[in-house]
């Protein structure tokens, strides 16, 4: 004797009149309520994650800013060494001067620099941009 899930009898002793199948209207009432509640699970999932991620570059972040203090604190110390190895050759404020004038032409070797590439910056996301207007485009013509 096969045994029936208790839903399997339920529907078994419901008379056939009692049956119907699904309208297409109930049927797509319940595939858009899928999708929405796919939707907000996705989104909740997506912020779930920007938050963690969010996180650990914050970090990431405090640990470079803090490496690059190290970092100007190490060319400080340096500079003052150069000046006090220079001030054994020459007067200490010649000795200054000439360090002041090589992190002033690193400076602007650097500043140029950082201008060039700056002004191949876009501030607005090109492809981004693109892939909207083709998107907008198949959704007035999808059959194209």
């Amino acid at each position: 004797m096969a045994t029936m899930s208790p839903l399997s009898r339920a529907k078994a002793a419901e008379p056939q009149a009692q049956r119907h199948d699904p309208s297409m209207g109930e049927l797509l009432s319940r595939v858009t309520s899928d999708l929405q509640v796919l939707f907000r699970q996705e989104v909740e999932l997506a912020k779930a994650e920007i938050k963690e991620e969010g996180t650990k570059a914050g970090k990431a972040a405090g640990m470079y800013g803090g490496a690059g203090f190290a970092g100007y604190m190490v060319l400080l110390f340096l500079s003052l060494a150069a000046v006090y190895g220079l001030g054994n050759v020459m007067d200490g404020g010649w000795a200054a001067l000439i360090v002041a004038v090589l992190w002033g032409i690193a400076a602007a070797v650097l500043y140029q620099k950082g201008r060039a590439r700056m002004r191949t910056v876009s501030p607005k996301p090109e492809r981004t941009v693109e892939t909207l207007k083709e998107d907008a485009e198949w959704a007035r013509h999808p059959t194209k």
